[in-house]
């Protein structure tokens, strides 16, 4: 079974040092929290998701779920593992205390769902969901739906889904299908047919509020025309007793390349009873709600995932015996030195290393961005905030997911044959991690929001503040010598995305397609560049941490040395793909359809 340590030093450089969480008086809430309350709840966390999901993560990708008689059968061992984590009240962290929930902040919870998704991605997407749904109905929802349903759902003892993908449409949810009809009761009717419905039904809890997209008799054509209503999978009578089935069902099991412990369900809703969710009509706007949460949750699985592939493939080359490195016997003991003295392994490993290491501090900043959108005492800045972490969210999703999957494949391949067979645990982790690429948005559809919604839509104001704190952070070390590194690739990095956008922005009006054909380099632009940024902050903390007399000398040391390979091997990266843009964008969309 594959190891996993869960990276606590790590999250505590990032919560405390780093983004200085315990130092947010402008942010309501903030000063109920401290170190040792914060370390104990992700040390609960980290306890729970090494002792009781990861050994369920082999075991659940070889049984994945049934379908008996109408009903979705979870693999052995999953019941028991999610009463224990709702009995434990990991369900409620970050959740609304009016409802039961503790109320902790998103850049806590963050990395609580890390732990989660590395040590079990298709178990942790059943309390992700709900979450997604809880969120969506109490920003949205009224009163009475509140009451109804977030004290279940914000315990773990109803869950969630969202039911948006039509197997005509896709993506295209202008082309959504699925009818919902007054009943004369302040109730809807709501028939029609949903795929990809992750977690859409199972055997963990009681009963499953399904959140669904449809249209009603008078609704406009097009995304204008979309209502959001939560339909129960179980009718629940006036005293909140649950009562008979409502008429809804799995058809089928999806047959999926990963993620076989979840159930990926096709669903049929054939009159159902369902409940409006906020206003007619404004349903996309509700369900962005819950898909920007998920979309950050799918993220965090493309570091998650990675981290603990990561991990393993260090184990392995440290234990492996291969060889004699190029320059001589290292270990003269052995028949043969471990592979972690051949440079192309050392590569991999610190590729993904340097790669998680700054994408754990990317996402605590986009969690922080979010709690400040939400608890900062001023309104300007947590209307900032907000449009910060709306920009932010394509490279959380879009970014993170691509790199993530490339760095599982990079662990694997450190394991080589062994990487391919099951036992090892490599296979499933590239094939779970797979997925974070295409659900929730498709990177495509990410870096097509990244250009087209987020920097040309309100002319790069966004983008331009937060290079503002790109420069600020430059200016401010400018003069230390020992900063030259990381600044160095920063600017670099930062010149490179600088040019590209111009690039863009000068083109796009007279060739629109360009920004389809350029998009997908310029995300990645724009999240190597958001990593130089983070890792320069962390350089900066280190060597403060350093000068201040710290006896982490070795921590600290590490972080330095991370930050310089990440310029050195990440941030370079910039250059040529600031170039492709320039070179190849035109001529992509210049080819004739008989081309291909």
């Amino acid at each position: 079974m594959p190891i996993y340590q869960a990276p606590i030093r790590d999250y505590q450089f990032v919560l405390g040092e780093l983004l200085n969480i315990y130092q947010q008086d402008n942010l309501s809430g903030f000063d109920e929290f401290d170190p040792e309350l914060i370390d104990a709840v992700l040390q609960g966390v980290a306890d729970f998701t090494t002792d009781i999901m990861l050994p369920l993560n082999g075991s659940g990708d070889v049984e994945g779920c049934r379908l008996v008689e109408g009903k979705v059968i979870t693999p052995q061992g999953f019941i028991d593992a999610y009463q224990q984590y709702v009995d434990n009240g990991w369900a409620t962290l970050t959740c609304d205390p009016e409802y039961g929930g503790q109320g902790l902040p998103e850049v806590v919870g963050i990395f609580a769902t890390e732990m989660k998704t590395a040590t079990n991605m298709a178990f942790a997407m059943y309390p992700g969901l709900t979450h997604g749904a809880y969120a969506a109905i109490h920003a949205h929802g009224s009163e009475a739906l509140k009451a109804k349903y977030l004290d279940k759902l914000v315990s773990g003892e109803w869950t969630g889904t969202m039911n948006l993908t039509e197997s005509h449409a896709g993506t295209d949810l202008a082309l959504l299908r699925t009818k919902a009809i007054p009943t004369g009761d302040g109730n809807y009717s709501i028939t029609g047919e949903k795929i990809f419905i992750s977690s859409g039904d199972h055997d963990l809890t009681d009963n499953i509020a399904h959140l669904v997209l449809a249209r009603l008799p008078d609704a406009p054509e097009g995304v204008k025309g979309i209502s959001l209503f939560v339909v129960p999978k179980i009718l629940i009578n006036d005293d909140g007793s649950l009562g008979e089935s409502n008429s809804l069902y799995a058809a089928s099991l999806e047959h999926k390349m990963g993620i076989h412990g979840n159930s990926t369900c096709v669903m049929n809703f054939d009159a159902a009873i369902g409940e409006l969710v906020g206003e007619a009509h404004q349903g996309l706007r509700a369900m962005f709600t819950m898909m920007n949460q998920a979309r950050l949750g799918v993220g965090v699985q493309g570091l998650g995932v990675s981290e603990i592939a990561y991990q393993n493939a260090v184990a392995y080359a440290k234990d492996r015996i291969q060889g004699r490195a190029l320059s001589g016997v290292k270990q003269p003991e052995q028949a043969a030195d471990s592979i972690l003295v051949h440079g192309d392994v050392r590569r991999m490993l610190l590729s993904q290393k340097a790669f998680n290491q700054g994408t754990r501090a990317l996402m605590g900043q986009q969690a922080l961005w979010l709690d400040q959108a939400q608890r900062d005492c001023s309104p300007e800045q947590a209307k900032a905030a907000s449009k910060l972490a709306a920009l932010f969210t394509p490279i959380v999703k879009g970014f993170v997911t691509d790199q993530g999957f490339k760095a599982c494949v990079d662990a694997q391949q450190v394991f080589g044959g062994h990487g391919y067979i099951h036992e090892w645990g490599m296979e499933q982790f590239v094939r779970d991690s797979r997925i974070a690429m295409i659900y929730e948005g498709t990177n495509g559809v990410q870096a097509l929001d990244l250009v087209g919604r987020k920097i040309l839509s309100d002319k790069g104001a966004t983008l331009q503040a937060w290079s503002g704190q790109v420069k600020q952070l430059i200016q401010s070390n400018i003069a230390n010598e020992a900063m030259k590194p990381y600044l160095d690739g920063l600017m670099d990095a930062a010149g490179d995305l600088e040019k590209a956008t111009g690039y863009i922005a000068t083109n796009a009006s007279k060739n629109p397609d360009l920004i389809g054909a350029a998009s997908m380099p310029y995300m990645q632009i724009l999240g190597i560049t958001a990593l130089a940024w983070m890792w320069t902050r962390s350089a900066e903390t280190a060597l403060a941490a350093l000068a201040n007399g710290s006896d982490e000398v070795a921590f600290y040391q590490d972080k330095l040395n991370t930050a310089q390979f990440y310029m050195n091997y990440w941030a370079v990266q910039t250059r040529s793909l600031r170039k492709q843009i320039q070179a190849a964008s035109e001529g992509i969309m210049a080819f004739d359809d008989s081309a291909f």
